[in-house]
């Protein structure tokens, strides 16, 4: 039973890790780097994430830097930053590409939210999903007789335990990447 408990923990853990990476790529109206994890540039033929091919550092609160380590990478830099989706428009002066980022408008910043509460979900039913095939594996056990109904039971309490403390860490994240997101 033990085992089980650990799949689920592991798989709850996992789906809270995600909510993590995903909403670090959210603009929250304020500079950071990690917007531009999911950058890739052309670098000699191979598309190679922005961070391999450049250091890049936060300025100001508006205003993140790529100094590129090879002089010849400042063109594929701007363009991968400028078709990357993310409505940025980087500007270089020969050494160095300044990316600024604009304040948000009020519906950008309710459909950031509103995409922080989708990927909230996307958690969430990963933490439900977890929840349910830890339940199905002590059905599975109790059915071929591993183990009894109370120890059945106390399992179900000790999953339900788990998920309801990964969904409030969920709606705890959630609610600060919220408020992130709509201070001006």
């Amino acid at each position: 039973m033990k085992e089980v408990f650990r799949d689920v923990e592991d798989h709850m853990k996992k789906a809270v890790e995600h909510l993590h990476h995903e909403l670090k790529t959210l603009r929250t109206g304020r500079a950071s780097i990690a917007i531009l994890d999911g950058v890739q540039v052309e670098y000699y033929g191979t598309p190679t994430p922005l961070n391999q091919v450049a250091n890049l550092s936060v300025a100001d609160a508006h205003m993140i830097t790529a100094q590129p380590w090879e002089a010849s990478m400042i063109g594929p830099i701007e363009k991968a930053i400028q078709t990357s989706g993310l409505g940025l428009n980087p500007s270089n002066d020969g050494k160095l590409v300044r990316i600024p980022i604009p304040m948000l408008t009020e519906d950008r910043r309710k459909e950031m939210a509103r995409k922080a509460h989708d990927i909230a979900e996307s958690s969430r039913n990963g933490v439900r999903q977890a929840r349910r095939d830890g339940n199905d594996q002590l059905k599975k056990m109790e059915k071929e007789k591993e183990i009894s109904q109370d120890d059945e039971h106390r399992g179900f309490d000790e999953i339900q335990k788990l998920h309801d403390q990964y969904i409030g860490e969920i709606n705890s994240v959630l609610e600060t990447k919220e408020k992130d997101i709509m201070e001006v």
